[in-house]
This record gives structure tokens, C-alpha cells and sequence, in this order.
């Protein structure tokens, strides 16, 4: 596995996946399971809840994937990658058109130093409109520049950094690059 660039260790800092959750309108322990996401509580207890809704037959498609994606993040917050992984592809094996899975996949590579996985997850991300663009087009800046191509890299961070002015890791990237007129 390669050394962690300057892009790995802005991934390291990257901003928190339980942005990218997705709601649930199921059953009150699909929802519970959502809120706990929301909350950043990756407890033992919260992911038992998220068992447990998983385990209802009623849940209706976009529940299930959702909860599976509310799972994948705890996962993610605990570190537990592989555990992380398995979910976000449950998700988008039940529901291949679900944004915040394949924008949480891609965080998940970003972490693990896999940024030329990361690349099309991310881009398929921004092309399903996930609620977070901004993090997706940083994760995918960040990808090109570990790829080499420059010119996408910035142009990436531009679109994060326009997406949400207050974020302050693209622009922190940014400073970095040196753009010179021909």
C-alpha cells in the first residue's frame, strides 16, 4: 500500500461522513437507526438498532438501502472499513440509483488510500445528485491529483469550494495549486 500523499491526508481530515446519511420514512427503528447517524453515535447499542431494522421484512426498498448505508457510516466512524464497505455495497446492490452509497464508498477508499477506486464512485455520486456535491467533487479533485491530472484536480476543487464557501478544505487545497496565465 502506498505512503499517504498530501491528498491522504486530506482525506484523513475530510469532512464527516454522516453528512452524506439518508433519511428514512420506514419503521421507528429504520428512522432510529437514521437519527443515530445524524448524531454521529456509532455506539454498539445504535448499530444494534440498525440490525434490528434491517431485520423487518416490511421495510420497503428505499429504507433498506438507506439503512444500510445509516449502518455503513457507523461502521465507517468506527474505523471497521470492511464492515463499511459490505454495507455501501448491500445498498447499492438493492438500490444501484442511491447517491449517499456510493459517495460513502468513496470516502471509505479516500481512507483507505484507494483513490483511483474512489475516483468513479464519487463520480457516479455526483451524477445521481447526492446531497453532498461539494464532497464528492473534493474527493474526486482529490483523486485527479493523485492521478496526475492537474488540470481536473483544480477545476474539482473549484466546484467543492463554490458548492459550499464555508467549507474550508478545498480552499485549504487550493492554496496549493498556482494558476498562470499563457
Amino acid at each position: 500500500m502506498k505512503a499517504l500523499s498530501a491528498t491522504g491526508i486530506a482525506i484523513a481530515l475530510i469532512a464527516t461522513p454522516s453528512a452524506a446519511s439518508v433519511m428514512t420514512l420506514g419503521n421507528g427503528l429504520a428512522r432510529s437507526c437514521y437519527l443515530a447517524t445524524e448524531a454521529r453515535q456509532a455506539t454498539f447499542s445504535a448499530i444494534d438498532i440498525c440490525n434490528d431494522a434491517l431485520e423487518d421484512a416490511t421495510l420497503v426498498r428505499h429504507d433498506l438501502a438507506a439503512t444500510h448505508v445509516n449502518r455503513g457510516i457507523m461502521y465507517l466512524l468506527r474505523r471497521e472499513h470492511e464492515a463499511a464497505g459490505k454495507d455501501f455495497d448491500q445498498a447499492i446492490a438493492i438500490d444501484p440509483g442511491q447517491p449517499e452509497a456510493w459517495l460513502n464508498k468513496a470516502v471509505l477508499k479516500m481512507r483507505q488510500g484507494r483513490t483511483a477506486e474512489a475516483l468513479p464512485l464519487a463520480s457516479r455520486a455526483v451524477e445521481l445528485n447526492t446531497t453532498r456535491p461539494a464532497l464528492a467533487y473534493f474527493i474526486r479533485g482529490m483523486a485527479y491529483e493523485d492521478a496526475g491530472n492537474v488540470k481536473a484536480a483544480y477545476a474539482d476543487l473549484r466546484r467543492a469550494q463554490q458548492l459550499e464557501p464555508e467549507w474550508s478544505y478545498p480552499t485549504e487545497e487550493l492554496k496549493r495549486y498556482a494558476v498562470k496565465s499563457r
